[in-house]
């Protein structure tokens, strides 16, 4: 697995620690599915999009 520097507001990372004890997940594990979570919903975004697109090209075209 691939390692990556971040550079965060200690503030934050206070937080980020507190919700990983809080449960008992390692930072790193919390942080990873942080991501997983932003990337689903940005990922389900674009394709809501393409498809209400889709459909506004095929009233359009009719």
């Amino acid at each position: 697995m691939a390692k990556v520097l971040l550079s965060i507001p200690d503030k934050f990372l206070g937080q980020i620690d507190e919700v990983a004890e809080q449960e008992q997940r390692t930072r790193s594990e919390l942080i990873r599915e942080a991501l997983r979570s932003y990337i689903r919903r940005n990922v389900t975004f674009d394709i809501k999009k393409v498809n209400s697109n889709a459909e506004l090209l095929d009233k359009l075209l009719d």
